[in-house]
């Protein structure tokens, strides 16, 4: 099977008053396209930074970053935003969803920033992302109209609209009740049958548990990479 990511002796360091942190320290993974695993851990143990870096949003210290067989770590800002809006596909705890564009404009807009897809291309992708997550009726309804869940939901139509080789997922059902939070991953679970490839950073037990995989970080380090049975998945 492909592998989709692959992270090689990584390791990242934050500078800060003189003092040097190291936040991943030795990292080593492969993630096979299809693949769903979670990352979890303490909080401070480098789930975060971990994400942050897969997500091409901050850069290692030391190591490779290896993404669908492209090496990152000499890429320049444009070349990064650009791999970043058309390969990763992210969906984050507070939703981070523009308050004042609309449902479909959130979802529209990082596709408008895509030069190989058409204004056809860009209206199928973004009506058919919002009707897999059951909100396409509510295209043209603000962010402030929605609830909390409904807003993860537009989040994951986002983060699907660009057709992403992977989804990184922040905590996505941290600010959700218990309902709502089993809507996300049931939309999550879905996507990772029909083929998604998912890595989500979370902190709940029975969501972790859920993914083909589980990956633990601790102070830094990987110190479980375990395959789970996803048969209650």
């Amino acid at each position: 099977m492909t592998t989709i990511i692959e992270l090689n002796n990584v390791d990242k360091s934050f500078l800060t008053d003189e003092i040097e942190t190291l936040a991943l320290s030795n990292i080593e993974v492969a993630v096979r396209k299809g693949e769903f695993v979670s990352i979890t851990g303490p909080s401070g143990c480098g789930k975060s930074t971990l994400l942050a870096l897969l997500g091409l949003l901050d850069t290692a210290s030391s190591g490779q970053y290896i993404l669908n067989q492209k090496n990152t770590v000499a890429l320049d800002k444009r070349e990064r935003a650009r791999i970043r809006n058309k390969e990763i596909g992210f969906i984050f705890q507070s939703f981070n969803l523009i308050s004042n564009l609309d449902v479909y404009e959130n979802v529209e807009l990082p596709l408008t920033y895509r030069s190989d897809l058409s204004a056809s291309d860009i209206k199928h992708r973004v009506n058919e992302a919002l009707e897999k997550v059951e909100m396409g009726h509510r295209d043209r309804h603000f962010p402030s109209q929605l609830s909390g869940g409904q807003q993860q939901r537009v989040a994951i139509a986002r983060a699907l609209a660009g057709s992403p080789s992977i989804i990184l997922a922040d905590e996505p059902t941290g600010n959700l009740d218990s309902k709502n939070a089993q809507i996300v991953m049931d939309i999550l679970h879905e996507l990772h049958r029909e083929g998604a490839t998912i890595c989500m950073v979370t902190h709940d037990a029975f969501s972790a548990d859920t993914a083909s995989r589980r990956i633990s970080l601790f102070d830094g380090r990987i110190v479980e990479d375990t395959q789970l049975n996803t048969q209650a998945a």
